[in-house]
């Protein structure tokens, strides 16, 4: 229903002439409302009964008050304005006063002893229309004298010989809590919270998008993709409207600075679930974020250190012999990297993100070219993860590939290229696009930590609270000047409001928006392991297959238990034709996938079950590199200095100190980890999955895997 702004004033409308029009005017003037602020919004069968009931209420015949009943936030005042300025009487003035600040007397509303009423809100108002908001807030002295006001229209000022009046005009209640005393003299309408009205929610977002952006001066109101609809409807909405506005406000200053045609998905945030069982080590020790948001200490480490040491270590695999044996590169690479960032995933998760020396010398080669004068292109919005993760997940899919056809783990020069090939991936991400990019949605390594990193204790969140009323700068997301306490950056290198963060995927904890934040709302806490994955997440469509291609590594890995039987076989997959060696290597790889297909297709679960998985997969392959790692990291001094030691008198010097691990205690630490993986999948499939049947069937499944994995990591 439009609504219909309201025209001047009948003479009439003003009540008793002898009570001075321009002092009732005068009286009014505070609570008049000129108009409705909208109309009905929405299509679904709720919105369209409650623009029925609205149309009813406006042309009832005998004007019966009308009492609005609903949460907080859903803009009741608004719906009295529709009905009254959308009735025969529009053109006489509508007031509102709330109950709730009304005294015991009512002299406000009734006026007081001494005046009999005269020059009272009611007196005024003559046959005009009265919004008594929250009629439930009204003082329980009061109250009678407003539900006899509904029933009868009688009212009476204070004191015992003040005479009865009646109103003549219309009355409109709200309430927030059942009144069944009013319920019984008035026109009941019910509004439905947005909660249960999640069809009208893209109708409502895009509605208010186009409002506020008229007023914060858009010259064009900008489009809102539909993944962000989607992952709105998730969210309840307790505040109803007035908290859906709020989230449009926000979204709209964020991007107020590019004033894009479609706004970025990040902007739109709603807080963070409910932080239970969380412990805040900013608060516990305050030092800590004063030294975690200091840039000395990131450009020291990261541009001082981190960039160095990576040219070095690809210098060494370069120039120093091409075996683990006698390369410490490749025993840092394959027997250290690998197994300490797989057991730092539960403890600090994508940590490793934040001295990436990939992401690196990305930022150092687009720092050279803006001050070059290139302009790296604007951050490209819109449903990136629906292209982005399947190339993802394709890329390290062919990196496994690589790894095991070509024999990288004992190739000192292919494991550089690998290294330098994902460095130029992110230079060209951060040559094309402003910030991390390639790190967000094309880093094969990246993927891995974002999935992995859902399972850790740790978690960087702002308090949504302080950021929507404190915030106006939006520093931490944008980056700019100092504001405050917080310090210049240039905003979070994902793209990410820290209050919008739903799971820990796009947070490198690299510190930059503790770094911004003027307000301190920036938290680091202590969580339950994997806290991310719940039943009501929101996970990329795509993001499966990545898990897929990281099951199908560990069947690489052993490919020869799985499908060395066969006829046509090859004796090594680093030996031979090339042709059946990829063809083995790839259906090693696509075992996972082959499997799951079947349970996948018309399975609303499926996807459920296969993140319940997740804690497995992490332990069956920290127990695919633990053998690596525990007999050979132990050596890496005398593998680092062989070559040096076999020259002149060096050759006569005591072996170095190395160290290594029994077959026994290596079998024991992978079984360890893998009933590790075994608890922590039992207790999420239990979360994740709706329906006892479900559970079961997903606990035997993951037990059948954990054995079969065991096996088949078995050093």
């Amino acid at each position: 229903m439009e609504s219909t702004p309201a025209a001047s004033p009948a003479p009439d409308s003003l009540g008793d002439p002898a009570t001075g029009s321009q002092a009732c005017l005068l009286k009014l003037a505070p609570f008049l409302l000129g108009r409705s602020r909208r109309g009905v919004v929405g299509s679904s069968r709720y919105a369209e009964r409650l623009r029925e009931a609205v149309r009813s209420a406006a042309s009832d015949p005998l004007a019966r008050p009308v009492l609005i009943s609903g949460e907080p936030g859903l803009e009741k005042d608004n719906l009295a304005a529709l009905i009254h300025f959308g009735s025969p009487q529009r053109r006489r003035l509508m007031a509102r006063v709330d109950a709730a600040t009304l005294g015991a007397d009512g002299a406000q509303l009734f006026g007081s002893a001494s005046s009999r009423g005269a020059g009272s809100l009611l007196a005024c108002l003559g046959d005009g229309a009265l919004l008594i908001d929250n009629l439930d807030r009204a003082d329980p002295v009061l109250l009678p004298q407003l539900l006899e006001l509904a029933r009868s229209g009688c009212w009476q000022a204070p004191g015992p010989d003040s005479p009865e009046r009646q109103f003549c005009g219309r009355l409109f209640f709200t309430t927030e809590t059942a009144l069944p005393q009013a319920d019984r003299c008035c026109s009941l309408i019910r509004v439905p919270p947005l909660r249960v009205r999640r069809q009208d929610l893209g109708e409502w977002l895009r509605y208010g998008v186009r409002q506020q952006a008229r007023r914060l001066g858009w010259r064009c109101p900008p489009a809102v993709s539909e993944a962000v609809v989607k992952r709105l409807q998730s969210h309840d909405f307790p505040g109803n409207i007035r908290e859906l506005n709020g989230v449009v406000e926000r979204a709209l200053r964020q991007a107020a600075s590019t004033q894009p045609a479609q706004l970025p998905d990040d902007v739109f945030w709603t807080g963070s679930r409910a932080s239970r069982l969380r412990f805040d080590l900013f608060r516990w020790r305050p030092r800590l974020r004063d030294w975690l948001r200091s840039p000395q200490l990131w450009n020291l480490l990261l541009f001082g250190l981190v960039s160095w040491l990576f040219v070095l270590v690809n210098l060494w695999l370069w120039l120093g012999p091409q075996d683990r044996a006698h390369n410490g590169a490749l025993n840092l690479f394959w027997a250290w990297w690998w197994p300490l960032i797989l057991l730092a995933y539960p403890l600090v998760g994508r940590l490793w993100c934040a001295v990436c020396p990939f992401m690196v010398w990305g930022t150092i080669s687009q720092r050279l070219a803006v001050a070059l004068g290139w302009r790296p292109r604007s951050w490209p919005r819109g449903e990136s993860d629906r292209w982005a993760a399947p190339l993802l997940a394709g890329g390290f899919a062919a990196i496994l590939l690589w790894e095991e056809v070509w024999n990288l783990e004992n190739t000192a020069w292919l494991s550089s290229c690998l290294l330098l090939l994902i460095t130029a991936g992110a230079v060209v991400g951060s040559l094309l696009f402003e910030k991390r990019f390639w790190c967000r949605y094309l880093c094969p390594v990246g993927g891995m930590n974002g999935l992995f990193a859902k399972l850790s204790i740790l978690e960087l969140r702002a308090q949504a609270g302080t950021c929507s009323g404190s915030c106006s700068s939006y520093g931490c997301f944008k980056g700019g000047a100092a504001d405050g306490e917080g310090l210049a950056t240039a905003g979070c290198p994902l793209g990410t409001h820290p209050a919008h963060l739903a799971d820990n995927r796009n947070c490198v904890l690299c510190f930059t928006c503790a770094a911004a934040c003027p307000h301190r709302s920036v938290q680091l806490r202590l969580r339950p392991p994997a806290a991310d994955l719940q039943r009501e997440m929101e996970a990329p469509a795509a993001e499966a297959g990545l898990l897929l291609v990281l099951a199908g590594g560990i069947c690489l890995h052993q490919w020869q238990r799985l499908l060395g039987w066969l006829p046509l076989a090859p004796a090594s997959l680093q030996a031979g034709p090339l042709l059946p060696r990829l063809a083995f290597a790839a259906l090693a790889l696509a075992l996972p996938s082959l499997l799951w297909l079947p349970l996948a297709l018309g399975r609303r679960q499926a996807r459920s079950l296969l993140y319940g998985l997740l804690p497995l997969l992490w332990a069956l392959l920290l127990a695919r590199h633990l053998p690596l790692g525990m007999t050979e990291a132990g050596r890496l001094l005398p593998v680092s200095l062989a070559p040096l030691l076999s020259i002149g008198p060096a050759a006569a010097l005591p072996p170095l100190p190395a160290w290594c691990a029994d077959a026994h205690v290596v079998g024991f630490c992978q079984s360890a980890a893998v009933l590790v993986g075994l608890a922590g999948s039992a207790v999420l499939l239990r979360r994740l999955l709706a329906g006892a049947a479900w559970q079961l069937a997903a606990l035997g499944l993951a037990v059948l895997l954990a054995a079969g994995g065991r096996w088949l990591v078995a050093s």
